[in-house]
């Protein structure tokens, strides 16, 4: 008798890269996606037994999302996988659910032109979505959103033992990489909307008040998108201090008032922290699901 036993397992055809343009007028459309598809069900006899007898083939799986692509229409990358999660779990009665996830990718029009495009978003847009059952999950975001201030900035009080040689200090730049997701408690909104509007509650959160620390920031940017958008219940951010060291170029007879700096890339400080709405508790399941398989 085995003494292994099988218990977590997804499986499909990940990063499909995916363009979708829409041709209706001479005016063009794009969306710009890269998409993965992952399985749940009952796959354990082509585990346990080499029986493919429910193996939705990966290359299925990855001819699925380019031809609901052209059914579906990407309004979203939300409703983009909302609706191949209603297609495999309704084609295949072993399949309970499954992790659908979605990179996008930001163009605009060179000059308006009606199709000529260039790449222009400085973030990536992110949506995970995974079905269990009949329990929906979704969860979208961004990454890659980097931003810096030259003052309002400061960085004292910390404690202080023999290993510490950071000088404290009132005035610094403050830059970071904006890694950001929250979870939404329904599905019945307009996601571009919602999108656009929480980026910029993030910008002008990052702009409005003197920072104390990272940390500080990163709780001003989650209260306000608590605050201002109902549909979202938590929100998490994993941010890198993109540190900026004052240069001394007071050896070579200069004199440097906060205008000359070294940027360093590493080693960086790594903040993160999930903010929830008042009465929620955190979702740590959903959370798993964001890196991949957990």
């Amino acid at each position: 008798m085995s003494k292994v036993r099988l218990t977590s397992n997804q499986y499909g055809k990940a990063e499909n890269r995916l363009m979708r343009v829409y041709r209706d007028t001479d005016r063009h459309e794009i969306r710009d996606l890269n998409v993965t598809s992952q399985l749940w069900g009952d796959f354990e006899t082509a585990h346990t037994e080499g029986d493919n007898e429910h193996v939705v083939a990966t290359d299925t799986q990855k001819n699925t999302v380019f031809a609901k692509a052209k059914e579906l229409g990407v309004s979203s990358p939300e409703q983009f996988l909302m609706g191949l999660a209603d297609h495999f779990t309704s084609s295949f009665d072993w399949v309970t659910g499954g992790r659908w996830e979605a990179e996008e990718y930001g163009w605009d029009r060179i000059n308006d032109h009606k199709h000529s495009f260039f790449k222009s978003a400085p973030e990536v847009r992110t949506v995970v979505f995974t079905r269990d059952g009949d329990k929906d999950t979704l969860i979208s975001g961004f990454n890659g959103l980097t931003v810096l201030k030259t003052t309002e900035s400061g960085f004292v009080g910390y404690p202080k033992d023999k290993y510490t040689t950071l000088p404290e200090t009132q005035d610094r730049i403050l830059a970071t990489d904006i890694a950001t997701r929250w979870i939404y408690n329904t599905t019945d909104l307009d996601f571009e909307a919602v999108y656009t509007k929480v980026k910029e509650i993030i910008l002008d959160s990052f702009t409005d008040h003197f920072s104390h620390a990272l940390q500080h920031t990163l709780y001003q940017m989650g209260e306000k998108v608590i605050e201002a958008v109902p549909e979202i219940d938590e929100i998490r951010f994993s941010c890198p201090n993109k540190h900026h060291f004052l240069y001394d170029i007071e050896r070579f007879g200069l004199e440097n008032p906060n205008e000359v700096f070294i940027v360093a890339d590493r080693p960086y400080g790594l903040i993160e922290a999930t903010f929830t709405r008042e009465g929620v508790d955190e979702n740590k399941d959903a959370w798993a699901q964001v890196a991949g398989f957990c």
